[in-house]
Order: structure tokens, then C-alpha cells, then sequence
């Protein structure tokens, strides 16, 4: 059953991180780029759109690396695992590779690397495979260096190998010479609370016979002494004796060598080139030019002049990783940064957009109380995003997208009572206050100090990278925060109190500045021991729970005043407490999602509490032992009904976390950061894929123990709604629709599945919910399965067939009437449609035939929030619509009729040529029918072939009628006394040409009738 529930991708369609790229060396318009925890994506239109080509295949969603062999652009090798290891990094399951150039892919092994840096393929052999693997981020393990397999990744063996604490970071493969290969190891760890970058581990490496023996380079003259840390490495395809190394070291920088490695010199120690050297380090060659070389790092910078001097190259987004650029044409390249993938024929002087790719990486997500409601998070790499569930221009486009301060890492609290009121945080403590019906936003950090480059211990205040911001959910004007201790403000952030005491480990040793050994890395994101989760029980004000990022669980029942170990006992040392979900039934009970995946352990840990903390239940059955757990939320409808959020998936519970099952359907593999229950549905702010919501969870809450042969779940309200505009293109192939604010949206149309028509695909704007009412049943065996639905007093409105599977079904009723009749042959409008109208508000009935049984199931049909008109108003509409849809159809079989007896009428005058008693058959034929077409041109324009000849030849009395149609349907309110006195006009008018016909039918066409009686041929039909 959990199968048929459908994901629904909301957007922002802003690009995340991207560490890896590759361009199809052989179609200019073919490119890939891997997103650092959002799957593989392709374009074929030089990065005009992007679809993804991974899902349904890849068991993990980062992607670190990326090669198309030269030989062969439809083989494919990807490697999961991103290798600049921020704090929060996703690991893989080892290389994928596609012989069709995307479509499919296979897991070909390497799978416990964990973050694979580098692929390189042999330019005349598609199965020679180099890889370099970093390994675990967050501990040592074997299966790190760099491999090689020769038979495309069937198997591999291990050619490069330094210790269980250093893996591969680069490596390069000479152009001129592919027996010739440099790779750089790299000894690296994060903790919890601390990067360490560098150590004896690391060095430099070549190997002159493919891999098979490999000489130590990092001695040699010229390179720097000491420690090192990461390494970049370039070899000029146009000069494969010059090999350029970008180094972390003391006296580091950009070395170059010309001689293949044996002796080398420091071209510049820019610190543009070399800052944050475990997050970059990234260096390429110009493939025609070997003066040419660029540096990827906060900035893109190209030097002509062999690396002496660099110059800035303007990219979409800054934090530069990875760059390919076509061997035959230099111009040619796709660059990916921390806001996605870009792609340039001018050489780096103009690039592709960034706002075409749904791969934003999201800490968390609220809602705030419109209609439609608006959800709320803050974007790893960019700013926070306001971004609406439903938008009414037929899509959520960027033009419905707006920030809201803070920054890029935090939590976001939204006042209920004024939604316009936004407090965001960010990193290093930041907070802000934002006004958005005025535009007015405000600092109000707890402790404005700044502290970059500061350790956790020399501060006076910790706060985390993503720290807890709350309103109290029993008044608006009391706010949380916390840092070491928890905050509390009632003023909207002007003044802070401390509310309980440090509620950490503190310990020491954890606290003091990170990086090193080489270069400190202090940006907050390795600032330990702070409260890490915090919650105020919805049931019982001053309820608090608290939950820290070095492993303890706090509770306080007196508002602060008190506070609680409550740290469950079977939770190992120095987890980090993620999310604390308070019971929405019970003030006694609580769940905890925590994780240690920063101490390597990638178990789930999930449990709940039903006495205040003082006991505590493990509730992860189902979930696998390597799939982490960052969130937990408590149902607030069903008792009992949980979802999780972990590293790949979300997971229900219906049986209050004694049991999981997935609940993945169409959401793509994805670190699930957050979830919350919103109005019925179950949103999930991905960190990799932007926000997806899950509409609709009344099958969940209505589920039973069991389902039989054939169940059927009550449908939730269907609601009248204020749509706007729709997205839907004239024809097929890809166009542009022309949005309000001259937003552009790319949309793409396909044929459907079953054949039956077009459907429309939106590549670059989010979905809006599904407009109508949506019913859910499952059934045990395949079958046809018959829905009808009915008004209140038993009268059916529509019946629908459909081919249902066995398992989960849904089917979405546009809670429309049935259509006005058209013509044969079809008709020609200019505006409108012959669509049924909308029902109004009021009971309904669905019922399903299936298996031999009949089940029905009552539902509403009501007016959204935002509507201000009434039932009574609605109703109103929706029989003048039915009026309008009636008239319209008589219209329509006037004319059908009127063509019906002129060619009864032409078919009779052919055969009876010549034949005796029909000389008068022919003139009879020719009178009648110039009275019908006088008729028949009031009632339609017949000289109209396509939409815009109705610019040239006015529209008639049908398309009139659809017209005012719009005009009534186009808001949700009752019809104006000028629509209803239009339509009474135009259907005065009507009648006048349907009288005007029934008298050409009593009197010429019942003449030409007698003329064909008198010929003996069979009547003609007049009442169709």
C-alpha cells in the first residue's frame, strides 16, 4: 500500500554542491554533473535543463567523482562518495558504471571506499579503470588508495596503498603517455568536534607502467618539507612532462615541475589558490596550450603563464571544485561549484544557470500557517528559502521563491500569529528577525561576537553550525535558542536570558580549535558540546527537553528552572542527539533520533520515552544497521503513526517504532535532514534534493490491520481553490511558458504512457499539489477496478475505469462535472474549453467496484482558507456554470445536426443522379442547406482551421458562451450580475438560431424529405 503514496517535488530548483563533471567528449550538448549528496544528473542541451540519472539505481546519493571514456562515451564510471569531507558528509557504496551512456547503471565494487576523489579511463580502452579512494572520513580502514581494473570493474586490485588513515585524494593520467600516472594520498580524519588535515601519510606518487610500481615523489627538490596535506595534481595534455602539484603545507602552494616529476619549483603561494586546502586544492591543465592552467578554490582563477600569476574567471556561485574541459575545444567546459554545475563554450566568460537543478541541500524545515503554507529552511552553500507548497501560477517558480535572513545552516521559527515575521539563524551564532510584509530585517544574535577562526573553548557562547530556534508553541512572543545552554527571549530577540546551565559534556579536550595539523579550520561547523536539540512540549508549557551534540538528554518540567539527565542508558559515549520530538498525545512520552556516524558507527538509534526519561525503549527494527537516523516525528492525528528520516530514506512506523517499513515510494535516495507534519501532510527537507511533500497522509492515519481483497480508504476534503494560470504547453518537444513577472519555466511533453494524449513535464519549477480529490485503495490481486462518484442525493456525477495494480492505488478526481459536448471532427476556440464546471461545496460519495464487491466511502468538498466567498456563493457559480455547459452543448448538437442533415442531404443528391423521380432532389438540397448555413455560421465560425484565424474571422455564439465560462470559473467567488445577464443574452441568441432551425426543419427540410420519399430512399434524420 505505502507504494502508491506519491512524493511530490516542491523546489527550490537552486543547485547545491557539486564536486564532480564530465562533458561526452563527441556531442557539445552532453554533460554530467555528480551533486555531492543529490544522485548523477545529465543534460543534453548544454545545461539548458537536467534530469537525473541515477535514481532507481544508485543505493546512495552522493557522487564524487566522474569519467566518460574517450573511446567510448557511453561507458560511464561514477564513484560515490564525496571527498571534500565537510562535517556532514555523505559517504558512498563504491563505483557505478553505465555502458548506455546514463540509462542504466551497475554497482561494479569498491563499496566499503566510502569517498572515491578521482576516475580515470584509458583514452583507447573503456575497461582500464583507475580509482582513487579516499576511504572513511570519520575513521581508518583498509580498503582506501588507489585501484585499478582492467576488465571494466569486474575486479579491481589494490596498486596504491599507504596506511588505514590515508587514501587517495587525486590522481592524473598523461595524455601523451597513459602508462604515466600521478596520484596524491592523503592522510585525513573528521570527529565530532575536529578536522585533522595532513600528516606523514600523505605524499606524492608516480607510476610509469600503469600502476604496476609507483616512486615517491614527495622529496623531491623543490617540493616543500614537513608535513603535507592534500594534494592537487594537473599533467599538461600538451606537454606531459609538465606536471603541476597544488600543496597543503607549511611553505605550500602551486609547484610546477617539467620534468615529469623529478625536480620542481613554487610558482606562487597565493593564499586565493590555496585557503581551506582540504576543501579545494583543485588544479587542471589547459588540454591545448601547456602555459594555460586553472585553480579552483573560493574563486575560479586561470593562469596563462604556467602558473607564475592567475587572473579571476566569474563563475555562478563561488567554492569552485571540479572543471572538465573538451581536449578538441578548450572554450568547452563545465565547472561545478558549491551551487551546482555551470557550463561555458566562451571559455569561462559566460556559463549555464544554476537555478535549472533541484539539488539544494536543506538543514531543516517549518511551515508557517497560510493557505497555501509556505515551508521554510536554510540552504547548505546559499541563503535560506521561502518556497510555497502551491503556487497559482501552475507551478513553483523561482518567482515564488524569497529569503528570509539568517544564513546558510540554520533553523527558521515562524511566528503563527503573523507569518510575515521570520527569525532565521546561521553559522557562528548569527540570528535574525525578518519582516517580510515590510522588508525589514534585524540582528538579534544571542551574543554578537564575532568569532571566525575562534576554537569552541575561547568563546563565551557555543552555538553550533545548525543550532535550535523555537517558538514556544503556547505563546508566540516567547523564543528559544540555544548555544551551551538553552536561551529564552520575549521580545523578538532584543534581550536573551540563559534558562538552564551548560546541558553538555564540556569536555575540554573537545572544545579547542579545529584543523590543523597544518591549517585551522574554525567556521562552527566542528563547534562541540551545544544543545544540538531542543523542544517545548505542544501539551504542558515550560516542558522542555534538550538534547546535545556530545550525547546527553536533558528534561526540565518546571520551565527551565530544574533540569533532568535523562541520557538513555543504552545509547553509546559521544552520540550526537539530532532531533527530540515531544509526544503530541502524551507529556510524559518523548523520541530521540540521534546518530554517531562522526565516530564512523552508521547504526540507526531511535528510541522513545513514556515516563519523562526515566526509562527508555530502542525503536529501530526495520531500519538497516547502515542507514543512520537524523530525524524522528510523532504523528499528530494517529496515535502511534511515526516517520524517521535517515541517511538514504524515510521510514513509518505504525505501531509507535516497533516496527518500520519504507516509505520511499517515488522519493529519491536522499539524506533526509528533517521532516514535519503539515496539514496532512508529511514534508521532508532533503539535504541534496530541496523540499518534497508527501500529500495527503490520511491513508496512514486511517490504515487497518488488515486490508482484505479490496479496501477503500475515506478520501480527505477536496477544496475549491484559487489555481490561476497552467502550466500547458501547444504541442510537443520543449518550449518556454512566459510566467507572471516574465518568469521563464522549460517544460518538456511526452507521450503519455497508455498512449492517450500528451503529458507535461516541468524541468525547472516545482509541482503543485494535486488539485482535486484524491482516492486511495488497495487491492489484493490486479484487476479493473470501477470508481464513481456521487452527489449526496445519489445522483452520479462521473464513472472512471481503471487498470489497477495489486497493492496501493490512487486516483485523483478533478472534482469536475462532465464536459460540454463538442462537435465531430473538433473544434477550433479561441480561449476556453469545453471542461465540466468545478462541483461546489458539500458531501459526496465515492464508490469502488473490484473483486465482486461494491465499498463506498463519504467525502467533502469545501472552500479553502483563502476563500472568501460562501457555499452559498459557490453554489451560485457552479449553476450558472452548468448553465453555460448546458447551452454550449445544445449549441454544439444544433450544429452537429444542422451537418448530420446536409450530409444526409449531399449523400442522397450523389446517389440519385440520374436516377427518376429525383430531378428535384438537387435544387431541394441546395435551398435547404444555405438556410442551414445561416444558422449554422451564427451558431459556430466555420471559416476558423486554427486558434488565430479567430482574429481574422469573429468569434460566434459557442465560443462566446466558453468564453463567459472563464469569466465565472476564473475565480472562486459567485458570477457577477453582468455574467449572468451576458449569459442570458447570448442565450436568448442561441434560441433564436435554434428556432430558427427547427423552422428550416418543418418546412425546407421537410421538403427535400418529400423529394427523397419520392425518390424511395430511406428518411432523412433530424433529431440527433
Amino acid at each position: 500500500m505505502l507504494e502508491s503514496m506519491r512524493w511530490r517535488l516542491v523546489g527550490p530548483h537552486r543547485g547545491g554542491r557539486v564536486v564532480a563533471v564530465a562533458g561526452d567528449p563527441r556531442d557539445d550538448q552532453v554533460f554530467y554533473f555528480g551533486a555531492c549528496s543529490g544522485g548523477l544528473w545529465k543534460t543534453i542541451d548544454a545545461g539548458w535543463t537536467w534530469s537525473n540519472v541515477s535514481d532507481g539505481f544508485f543505493r546512495t546519493a552522493p557522487v564524487g567523482a566522474l569519467a566518460i571514456a574517450a573511446s567510448d562515451p557511453n561507458v560511464i564510471y561514477a564513484g560515490t562518495g564525496e571527498a571534500c569531507i565537510r562535517g556532514n558528509v555523505s559517504h558512498g557504496d563504491g563505483v557505478y558504471k553505465s555502458t548506455d551512456a546514463g540509462k542504466t547503471w551497475r554497482n561494479v565494487g569498491l563499496a566499503d571506499t566510502r569517498h572515491i576523489a578521482r576516475i580515470r579511463v584509458h583514452p583507447n580502452n573503456p575497461d582500464l579503470v583507475y580509482v582513487a579512494a579516499l576511504g572513511h572520513a570519520f575513521g581508518p580502514n583498509e580498503e582506501r588508495g588507489v585501484y585499478r581494473s582492467a576488465d571494466g570493474g569486474r575486479t579491481w586490485s589494490k596498486i596504491l596503498y599507504g596506511s588505514p588513515e590515508a587514501g587517495a585524494i587525486d590522481m592524473v593520467m598523461d595524455a601523451t603517455n597513459p602508462r604515466i600516472l600521478f596520484a596524491s594520498l592523503y592522510e585525513v580524519r573528521r570527529g565530532p568536534h575536529f578536522l585533522s588535515s595532513g600528516g606523514p601519510g600523505s605524499g606524492l606518487f608516480k607510476s610509469v607502467d600503469g600502476g604496476e610500481h609507483w616512486t615517491e615523489l614527495t622529496g623531491r627538490p623543490g617540493l616543500p618539507k614537513g608535513l603535507k596535506g592534500r594534494i592537487g595534481l594537473a599533467v599538461s595534455p600538451a606537454e606531459g612532462e609538465r606536471v603541476w602539484a597544488q600543496v597543503e603545507a607549511e611553505d605550500g602552494g602551486l609547484f610546477r615541475s617539467d620534468d615529469g616529476g623529478a625536480t620542481w619549483k613554487l610558482m606562487t603561494d597565493d593564499r586565493n589558490l590555496r585557503q581551506r586546502a582540504w576543501y579545494y586544492s583543485h588544479i587542471f591543465a589547459d588540454p591545448q596550450d601547456e602555459d594555460t592552467v586553472y585553480a579552483l578554490n573560493v574563486g575560479m582563477w586561470k593562469s596563462t603563464d604556467g602558473g607564475k600569476t592567475f587572473t579571476a574567471i566569474a563563475t555562478p556561485h563561488g567554492d569552485n571544485h571540479d572543471l572538465w574541459i573538451d581536449p578538441s575545444n578548450p572554450r568547452r567546459m563545465i565547472e561545478g561549484n558549491d551551487g551546482g554545475a555551470c557550463v561555458s563554450f566562451t571559455g569561462g566568460l559566460s556559463w549555464s544557470s544554476i537555478y535549472n537543478q533541484p539539488t539544494a541541500q536543506f538543514y531543516h524545515v517549518t511551515a508557517d500557517t497560510r493557505f497555501p503554507y509556505r515551508l521554510y529552511g536554510a540552504q547548505q552553500d546559499n541563503t535560506t528559502m521561502s518556497v510555497p507548497n502551491r503556487s497559482s501560477k501552475g507551478a513553483i517558480m523561482a518567482t515564488d521563491y524569497y529569503t528570509v535572513g539568517g544564513g546558510e545552516s540554520g533553523y527558521i521559527a515562524v511566528r503563527p500569529d503573523n507569518p510575515d515575521i521570520v527569525f532565521a539563524g546561521g553559522i557562528k551564532g548569527q540570528l535574525t528577525r525578518y519582516d517580510h510584509g515590510r522588508g525589514l530585517l534585524r540582528t538579534v544574535d544571542i551574543w554578537p561576537e564575532g568569532l571566525a577562526g575562534w576554537g569552541a573553548g575561547d568563546l563565551k557562547h557555543r552555538f553550533q553550525w545548525t543550532f535550535p530556534i523555537v517558538l514556544s508553541p503556547h505563546d508566540s512572543n516567547v523564543l528559544y535558542a540555544t548555544g551551551e545552554c538553552v536561551f529564552r527571549s520575549t521580545d523578538e530577540g532584543e534581550s536573551w536570558a540563559p534558562i538552564s546551565p551548560d546541558l553538555t559534556r564540556a569536555e575540554p579536550s573537545t572544545m579547542v580549535a579545529s584543523g590543523g595539523p597544518i591549517t585551522k579550520d574554525n567556521s562552527s561547523a566542528e563547534y562541540y558540546a551545544t544543545v544540538f536539540a531542543f523542544e517545548e512540549s505542544p501539551l504542558q508549557r515550560g516542558l522542555y527537553w534538550a538534547g546535545s551534540d556530545d550525547g546527553l538528554v536533558h528534561v526540565s518540567r518546571d520551565a527551565g528552572k530544574t533540569w533532568t539527565n535523562v541520557t538513555p542508558p543504552s545509547l553509546p559515549e559521544w552520540p550526537l542527539i539530532s532531533i527530540i520530538e515531544p509526544s503530541p498525545f502524551d507529556p510524559a512520552s518523548a523520541y530521540v533520533a540521534a546518530t554517531r556516524y562522526k565516530l564512523d558507527d552508521t547504526r540507526p538509534y531511535l528510541f522513545k520515552t513514556t515516563d519523562y526519561g526515566a526509562t527508555w525503549t530502542t525503536i529501530t527494527a526495520g531500519i538497516p544497521e547502515w542507514d543512520f537516523t537524523r530525524v524522528i516525528r510523532a504523528d499528530p492525528e494517529r496515535r502511534g503513526l511515526l516517520y524517521a528520516g535517515t541517511e538514504t530514506a524515510v521510514y513509518v512506523s505504525l505501531d509507535d517504532g516497533g516496527s518500520w517499513q519504507p516509505l520511499q515510494g517515488n522519493l529519491p535516495v536522499v539524506p533526509i535532514h528533517d521532516l514535519i507534519v503539515k496539514d496532512g501532510d508529511l514534508v521532508a527537507a532533503t539535504h541534496g534534493r530541496s523540499f518534497w511533500v508527501l500529500d495527503d497522509l490520511s491513508p496512514l492515519r486511517e490504515m487497518p490491520a488488515d486490508l482484505g481483497d479490496v479496501y477503500l480508504f475515506k478520501p480527505r476534503p477536496g477544496l475549491r481553490l484559487q489555481t490561476g494560470g497552467r502550466v500547458r504547453p501547444e504541442g510537443g518537444g520543449v518550449r518556454d511558458y512566459g510566467g507572471p513577472g516574465g518568469m521563464v519555466v522549460t517544460m518538456q511533453t511526452k507521450p503519455k504512457p497508455d498512449g492517450d494524449g500528451v503529458e507535461v513535464e516541468v524541468l525547472d519549477a516545482g509541482t503543485n499539489p494535486p488539485s482535486g480529490v484524491v482516492v486511495h485503495y488497495h487491492l489484493r490481486e490486479p484487476q479493473e477496478a470501477v470508481l464513481e462518484f456521487y452527489e449526496a442525493g445519489g445522483a452520479l456525477i462521473k464513472r472512471f475505469t481503471q487498470k489497477a495494480a495489486a497493492g496501493g492505488n490512487r486516483y485523483v478526481w478533478d472534482m469536475r462535472y462532465p464536459d460540454a459536448e463538442g462537435v465531430p471532427g473538433g473544434l477550433v476556440l479561441y480561449g476556453g474549453t469545453l471542461t465540466g464546471p468545478v462541483a461546489p461545496p458539500g458531501a459526496y460519495e465515492v464508490r469502488l467496484t473490484a473483486g465482486g464487491r461494491t465499498l463506498t466511502a463519504p467525502f467533502e468538498i469545501g472552500r479553502a482558507p483563502n476563500v472568501d466567498a460562501t457555499d452559498a456563493d459557490l453554489r451560485a457559480q457552479f449553476d450558472l456554470m452548468i448553465q453555460i455547459r448546458d447551452k454550449v452543448s445544445e449549441t454544439h448538437r444544433a450544429v452537429t445536426e444542422i451537418r448530420s442533415i446536409r450530409q444526409q442531404a449531399d449523400a442522397w443528391v450523389a446517389r440519385c443522379e440520374g436516377r427518376p423521380n429525383a430531378e428535384g432532389l438537387a435544387a431541394a438540397a441546395t435551398a435547404m442547406k444555405a438556410k442551414l448555413a445561416t444558422v449554422e455560421e451564427e451558431l459556430l465560425q466555420v471559416k476558423a482551421r486554427a486558434r488565430q484565424d479567430l482574429l481574422n474571422f469573429p468569434i460566434k455564439l459557442n465560443n462566446k458562451l466558453v468564453l463567459l465560462g472563464n469569466v465565472v470559473a476564473a475565480a472562486v467567488h459567485r458570477p457577477t450580475k453582468q455574467s449572468q445577464d451576458v449569459y442570458v443574452d447570448l442565450s436568448d441568441k442561441v434560441d433564436t438560431q435554434i428556432g430558427r432551425l427547427r423552422e428550416i426543419v418543418a418546412t425546407d427540410v421537410a421538403e427535400f424529405a418529400a423529394h427523397v420519399r419520392e425518390a424511395g430512399l430511406p428518411p432523412i434524420v433530424t433529431k440527433l
